[in-house]
């Protein structure tokens, strides 16, 4: 096959300058790492080496391979129809994630499994948590209420030697987001979330729908995701702007526990609800920072209940070996 990278000669628009996959693929790698992709990987019209993103088997492979060169996750398996990641725009989550915290911590990225940081719906992928402790050596606890997505979690966890630096607890209450994961006293540096953003399974169809034709494929009898996903990690009541409003709430009953409170947000009309919500709960800081990864346009949404004074004591306190 004809060697060409995947947009070898230009970075990828928009991701994070410390991301690993800011020049694309390299195909002969991935597949000397993962051979099964080999019957994956095809020449586009543009003449450049790619595969069939609309084949959930190829993205899985994909993830496999480049988990495995860029993080040294040797072994990652999801079940049939959870949620499988892209993993570059991920990374850029953490990326965005190491740069907050640098900005708390007089611009010094802090590093090490002292720093710790909270992922609500880690998913059986559990991929922040893979990706920010090889990274940064973050510490993790990731939070989820399906049971079957905490047991393959912790088999990818527990296969890669990583127990001792990723926790994962169930949240048991559906109504809950914080309240029953965050223990009393317990320090989180920071916190993470990718929310479910339909708001019903119809929403979610639709959006396949939407998300295969932009994928250059004709209407298909019944659309599956290429990148899977159960209910809860696909869509809520209210979508993404009640979960959010909720999480915003919810946070203030967490405000000295916690340094910085994030999260993803897909849909820019959601924004002045979500704005409306941190300044009812006197949210000191807010900060909105932009991510697109080809085509699709995103932003992280953070917040804190800390003043600035208070910020570089908790610099000094926890991050002081970063200083």
């Amino acid at each position: 096959m004809k060697k060409i990278l995947n947009n070898s000669s230009a970075k990828k628009n928009g991701l994070h300058p410390r991301n690993k996959h800011l020049y694309g693929y390299d195909f002969e790698q991935l597949i000397h790492i993962c051979p099964e992709l080999k019957s994956f990987v095809l020449i586009n019209h543009f003449n450049i080496e790619t595969i069939d993103f609309g084949n959930p088997v190829a993205v899985k492979l994909l993830n496999q391979a480049l988990l495995k060169q860029f993080y040294k996750i040797t072994i990652w398996d999801i079940p049939q129809n959870y949620l499988c990641p892209p993993v570059p725009g991920r990374a850029d989550y953490i990326h965005n994630l190491a740069d907050l915290l640098a900005s708390s911590n007089g611009n010094h990225i802090p590093k090490g499994n002292t720093v710790n940081a909270l992922d609500i719906g880690v998913g059986a992928n559990c991929i922040y948590p893979l990706i920010g402790h090889q990274e940064y050596g973050w510490s993790f606890v990731g939070s989820d209420i399906d049971l079957l997505s905490i047991k393959v979690a912790n088999q990818i966890i527990s296969s890669n030697s990583l127990s001792k630096f990723i926790e994962l607890r169930q949240q048991t209450n559906s109504t809950f987001i914080f309240n029953g994961i965050i223990k009393p006293n317990e320090m989180i540096d920071i916190t993470l979330c990718n929310p479910p953003f339909h708001s019903s399974a119809n929403e979610t169809q639709q959006g396949t729908e939407r998300k295969w034709r932009n994928l250059g494929y004709q209407k298909k009898s019944k659309p599956t995701l290429n990148f899977g996903g159960q209910s809860n990690e696909l869509w809520c009541k209210g979508g993404e702007k009640a979960f959010i409003s909720k999480m915003i709430d919810e946070s203030s009953q967490f405000s000295k526990n916690c340094l910085w409170f994030t999260t993803l947000v897909s849909k820019s009309d959601n924004l002045p609800s979500i704005y409306d919500t941190l300044k009812k709960v006197n949210a000191v800081n807010v900060k909105t920072i932009n991510m697109s990864q080809g085509n699709k346009i995103s932003r992280l949404v953070a917040w804190t209940f800390l003043n600035e004074t208070q910020h570089i004591e908790w610099s000094l306190k926890r991050f002081k070996s970063s200083h």
